[in-house]
């Protein structure tokens, strides 16, 4: 069974499916932090969802990261290093991007598995 928490018109914030977590595209909700910020920013969501999910970020699978300056990706590892749990890192891609604001430096996809 699919299930879809946190529905808008547009999309969801969490789908949940034969044993797989999808979160959406988180973007920090104060843009106008720096990348350090708005990654910040961006973890504390992933942690809330994951938990509204019945998981958490040792659940992780994958990771996509999204930056609008690649130059920034030492200031967004060091937000993440010191968030991601080191005993179960997720796979991970990241990659510099156009994204859907320009005041936006980040956005993180993540997958994990639904613990049953």
């Amino acid at each position: 069974m699919i299930q879809r928490l946190n529905k808008t018109p547009r999309m969801s914030q969490i789908v949940s499916y034969n044993g797989t977590v999808l979160l959406s595209g988180q973007v920090a909700k104060d843009a106008s932090a720096d990348v350090t910020g708005q990654t910040e920013q961006i973890l504390q969501q992933i942690d809330e969802l994951l938990a509204q999910a019945g998981c958490d970020k040792s659940d992780l699978l994958s990771a996509n990261i999204w930056l609008s300056d690649i130059r920034q990706f030492p200031l967004m590892n060091a937000v993440w290093d010191s968030w991601v749990d080191p005993q179960n890192p997720p796979v991970r891609a990241c990659v510099e991007s156009r994204l859907a604001r320009v005041e936006l430096s980040v956005e993180i996809q993540v997958t994990a598995a639904a613990r049953n």
